[in-house]
Formats: structure tokens, sequence, C-alpha cells
């Protein structure tokens, strides 16, 4: 049996992906139970027609499933063991991790939670707050497929493509991943973009070219045309953020025994650059710093 609209839900994290992702789930008939460490954020929901708590274990009273999107591994154990999450759920509510975390934690915290008798799924996504805003988002799900399939409808309605990658813990394998990878073609494609400026060209006339060629990417067909070239540089995912996904991945090439020369250069690029620019900023603030360090080798 399926989590079809009516079912309760518990959300813990309604920052800037959590808030969307309720809104959506509000609208398609889910009773949504809230939380977040910022009175603001609950107050946010709360006027989107979900019901807030003032403590995180309170989600979880009656749920059948609750959802997480939290910021990482350590916040996640935290709340699950420390606020006392997990012990608050009932046998058969499902756990679902849609932040992105580490897979062995994933797999010790999914471990655990199957002992008390809850199961869990991580479902880690991509296609940012725009991508949430309008139910894009890919959903990429680890666990055992009955209980994949439990959520299904729950993820559909917050993803428009929802694929069951493995075993707990390879969502969230996957996503980081895809955010190496990500991250490493936003370094060299704005490299390349920034160096033909220098040299004279239209950066909107390279974009079209490019993006007609096979040098194409996420980030030259959305990133630096959203959010690069009008300068508001607003994706709404953190430059740490990705930072820590890019770690992830490394550690588990490394783990493989796989080289990674490429990953580990733009790990240590991007952690430069995350010394050098504020603690909030944007991941596609990578090209300022790009555009700064231009300016320190010229003088």
């Amino acid at each position: 049996m399926t989590l079809q609209p009516g079912a309760t839900l518990g959300f813990v994290g309604l920052g800037n992906m959590g808030t969307p992702m309720v809104r959506r789930l509000v609208d398609a008939g889910y009773e949504v139970r809230g939380y977040d460490t910022d009175p603001e954020a609950r107050e946010r929901v709360a006027a989107l027609g979900a019901t807030v708590v003032s403590e995180v274990d309170k989600v979880a009273a009656g749920a059948d499933a609750v959802l997480l999107m939290l910021p990482n591994s350590d916040v996640v154990e935290r709340v699950l063991y420390s606020d006392g999450l997990l012990e608050a759920a009932r046998p058969g509510t499902v756990l679902v991790d849609m932040g992105s975390s580490r897979p062995h934690s994933t797999r010790t915290v999914a471990e655990w939670a199957a002992s008390r008798g809850v199961p869990m799924v991580d479902a880690p996504v991509s296609g940012g707050v725009g991508g949430a805003e309008a139910g894009t988002l890919t959903v990429m799900a680890g666990g055992a497929a009955e209980d994949v399939e439990h959520v299904r409808p729950v993820l559909e309605r917050i993803g428009g493509k929802v694929q069951h990658v493995g075993d707990v813990g390879a969502g969230h394998a996957l996503k980081a991943l895809n955010n190496l990878m990500s991250a490493t073609h936003l370094l060299v494609s704005s490299e390349a973009l920034l160096a033909g400026q220098e040299f004279g060209l239209d950066p909107e006339v390279m974009l079209d070219v490019v993006n007609g060629s096979s040098g194409r990417s996420g980030s030259t067909e959305a990133k630096w045309p959203k959010f690069v070239l009008p300068g508001t540089f607003d994706s709404g995912f953190g430059l740490r953020l990705m930072l820590k996904d890019m770690r992830i991945a490394v550690e588990l090439a490394r783990e493989t025994g796989l080289p990674s020369a490429l990953g580990e250069s733009a790990v240590e690029l991007w952690a430069k650059a995350a010394e050098e620019l504020p603690p909030t900023a944007d991941h596609t603030e990578i090209v300022r710093w790009l555009q700064n360090e231009h300016g320190k080798g010229r003088r």
C-alpha cells in the first residue's frame, strides 16, 4: 500500500529546498507536520497550511513517513539520536533522508532504524530550488524496493523523475558523485568562458555556440545563463554544501581504489574558494572567485 494524499507526513528542515517541497505536499492533500530550528521558517510553512511543532520529535507523532531535508549526516544523526526523533517514530513509519548525507552513515542509521521497525529510504535530489518549486527534481532513491514503492507517490509529488538506484545508501552515493561532476563542470566551464571573455568573445554568443556543441553541460545550459550572467548568484545551493558533497564523492573513489586525480584537484580549488568567499556564498560564486584569482594573477 502506497502513501496517497491524506497520509500524515513529518518534515524536518524547512529551508530553501524544504519549504517548496512542503508546499507541494500540502497542495497535493498530504497532512504535513513540520519542524525547523528557525522560527521564521516554521511561520513560513504554517502559512502554507502545514502544522508546525515546537520540538523536532513531535513530527513523528502519528506520521506514516518522516522526511528529512538537512544539511549533512552530523545534523541527521543529532536529530535522530540526540533529539529523539527516531525513538518517537512508531514501527512502520518510513524514514526518508532527502538531504546529502554520507552513504556509510546512512547505512548505519538504517540498521539502527530497522532494529526499531522503522524502514529507511535515502532519496536525495538534484535540480535546485527552481526544481523544488516546480516539482521537477530528480530523486535518487536508495532502499528496499517495497519501501521505495511505499513512498513513491510522495516523492513523485516532489520530483519529476523518481529513480530507484539501489539499496539504502545508494542514493546518497550517487548524489555525491553527481555533484562532484557538476562542480567540476562548473569550474572548468567558467575557466573557459572567462578566458573567452578576456580574449574578447561575447559570453552570450559563447554559451549559444557551446550549448549546441560538445562542450555543453548543466553549467552552460542553466547556471551561467540564470545566475552568473545576470550577476545574481542566487541558485539557492551553498558553495560549502557543494564542497561537502564533492569530498564525499572523492572519499568514495578512494575507498574503491580508483584514481580520482581530477576530482581531488577540483576539491582543492573549491576548498580554496570556500576559504576566501563569505560563509553564505552560493556555489555559483565560484565564478567570482575565479575572476578575483585572475585579477591577482595580473598584478
